[in-house]
């Protein structure tokens, strides 16, 4: 009998420990429940509380101002003590209660229902309770209605405390216990410094990928070699923990004089690699991210997701390691509001118009063409350029809203221009994801015969780097709108990749040399022995060339003599309105 009761006791305390803990979420749903109670009941004052050997601690609570008291203090001490429930409808006349301090003073107890937490091996391990600062009358069917709210609670509390917090595939603790630990360092070391640490070993796209290609199964087996590999070569101190909070991503918490940091430990894990089968090893690339953090300050899940900014950092850069920096954040923080101001100013259709820049033959002079680019009068901003929302646009499908704008916006300028001038081709910078599209040329086509107007009067730049990395999908897509009329354009070449070899795969008709070799022309011999090979070059192959950002006439100059078609730059004009460039209009029709 005696070791019955020191079991029980051994289960309770378990039970109280367990809800004493911190748990954000888990606070969230009690929080629902006191607040249903309450709207049930119609009883303004609810809380849940749990009873210890020395104190009662207030969890969820509404219209309630007690958060911590005595044991010997509470009213709820009376529920596990006594019979399981508790009713007073009015404290003042209950001869145990009528000279309480929490009745005589604050918060005035006047009423109090409460009921007992029992978990399923008959263990009190809290309460449910309502209260108010007057009398009420309580009845049996409110009282049992009660007690079928306590039961509810204490079901989801059991079943929360026994869920498995370990991630499926590796076993190691999850996500959820990570948070868990954190939030309860702020309950027993609230002002110490720590450091979250997250490694990233191998990137979600590619395993992904390669559960495409080889399946599930040999892709869970990698994922356990990599987290038995990155705790044998860790070996991280007992008690310490080894967290895997989503596929190929793992965490740890140290204090900040413990022996890891992000850099260290980036030494520690390099060069590991792990078997995809018997004869394929994956290579291992490691980030690491690292946040320091004082757990009376910070919510746990704001601490996670300063250690992960950290890490997407890290892996953006290209560096191995990366703390936290505020920094950072803003302009992440500045990013997403401008995603949002664009997605609203889309809908709204506000705050954006074109800029046309002229191309210049070097040979005749005249304006041949003109390139159209997106302008966006920001309410708060002022005028931004694209690349100061184009980029942040590429990240979601806000960028294909965009290209269908700036379409929209030039079939209307060049169908209310033709009642007036002889038009020249105007060209418009379209993603890879655009125009890879199956009907994407096909839809534009139709647009611009609707309008009146030739397809030969619309070009498409592309970027080169968008060709190399979907070579096989864009170069489909290029075929298709050359198919249609339109004319294409190459941006950027010279830039970054220029290999050659694709230029014969692909239904070009200009190729604009970038500016970043133009503008070193005239300081630089070695620019010039480049951009000269590239011009003789991309002639020989039947391509019109095009110079950006030509800016002097000694730039000018040297184009020229190596045989440049064609220039675009502030040395000839910068971008102008429609109602100016009209002026260019009337000159060539002249």
């Amino acid at each position: 009998m005696q070791n019955n009761q020191s079991d029980n006791g051994k289960n309770r305390l378990k039970a109280v420990r367990a809800l004493l803990s911190s748990d954000e979420s888990r606070e969230q749903v009690l929080e629902q429940f006191v607040q249903l109670t309450g709207q049930i009941l119609n009883i303004p004052a609810r809380f849940i509380s749990i009873v210890d050997d020395d104190n009662q601690d207030i969890k969820a609570v509404c219209n309630f101002a007690l958060k911590q008291t005595a044991r010997e203090e509470s009213l709820c001490r009376h529920i596990p003590d006594g019979e399981g429930q508790l009713v007073v409808e009015d404290t003042l006349l209950d001869a145990r209660f009528s000279t309480h301090p929490f009745v005589k003073g604050k918060p005035f107890i006047r009423f109090y229902a409460g009921v007992s937490l029992t978990n399923q091996k008959g263990n009190a391990f809290g309460t449910l309770c309502v209260a108010d600062v007057r009398p009420h009358k309580f009845s049996q069917a409110q009282l049992t209605t009660l007690n079928s709210l306590a039961k509810l609670v204490a079901s989801l509390l059991e079943a929360w405390n026994s869920a498995d917090s370990a991630d499926v595939t590796t076993r190691l603790p999850d996500r959820r216990c990570l948070i868990r630990d954190i939030q309860q360092l702020a309950r027993v070391e609230p002002a110490q410094n720590y450091r979250l640490i997250v490694i990233d070993c191998i990137d979600m796209p590619r395993i992904h990928e390669l559960s495409r290609t080889v399946g599930v199964v040999p892709v869970e087996n990698l994922l356990k070699q990599i987290a038995l590999l990155v705790a044998e070569r860790l070996r991280l101190d007992e008690g310490k923990k080894l967290y895997c909070f989503a596929p190929g991503r793992f965490a740890i918490i140290q204090g900040v004089n413990d022996k890891y940091q992000a850099h260290n430990i980036v030494d520690v894990l390099t060069g590991m690699n792990a078997s995809l089968s018997e004869n394929i090893l994956i290579d291992l690339d490691i980030f690491i991210g690292e946040t320091t953090f004082i757990p009376q300050k910070l919510s746990a899940n704001e601490i996670l997701r300063q250690a992960v900014s950290a890490l997407h950092e890290a892996i953006g850069e290209g560096e191995g390691a990366t703390p936290f920096h505020e920094d950072y954040d803003t302009r992440r923080t500045e990013d997403f509001l401008i995603m949002n101001d664009l997605a609203a100013a889309l809908k709204k259709d506000e705050g954006f118009y074109l800029v046309y820049q002229p191309k210049v033959c070097l040979r005749t002079g005249k304006t041949v063409g003109l390139e159209a680019l997106i302008r966006w009068n920001h309410p708060e901003r002022g005028e931004l350029y694209p690349a100061e929302f184009i980029p942040l646009a590429k990240k979601t499908n806000l960028l294909s809203d965009l290209t269908e704008w700036i379409i929209d916006r030039l079939i209307a300028q060049l169908a209310c221009w033709k009642k007036e001038y002889a038009l020249i081709p105007v060209s418009i910078n379209v993603s890879e994801k655009d125009f890879a599209k199956p009907d994407f040329a096909s839809r534009l086509a139709a647009r611009v015969k609707q309008a009146n107007l030739s397809t030969a009067l619309i070009g498409i730049e592309c970027l080169e780097n968008e060709l190399i990395t979907e070579k096989d999908v864009a170069i489909k897509g290029l075929k298709s709108l050359k198919s249609h009329g339109f004319f294409i354009s190459l941006d950027d070449f010279g830039k970054g990749y220029s290999n050659i070899n694709y230029l014969q795969d692909i239904p070009l008709d200009v190729i604009k040399i970038d500016l970043s070799l133009i503008t070193r022309l005239a300081e630089e011999g070695s620019s010039r022995i480049i951009v000269n090979s590239i011009i003789h070059m991309l002639k020989e192959l039947n391509y019109t060339v095009l110079a950006e950002g030509v800016e002097t006439e000694a730039v000018l100059n040297l184009l020229k003599q190596y045989g440049c078609d064609q220039i675009q730059g502030y040395f000839f004009s910068k971008p102008l309105p429609a109602s100016e460039i009209e002026h260019w209009l009337y000159q060539n029709r002249a």
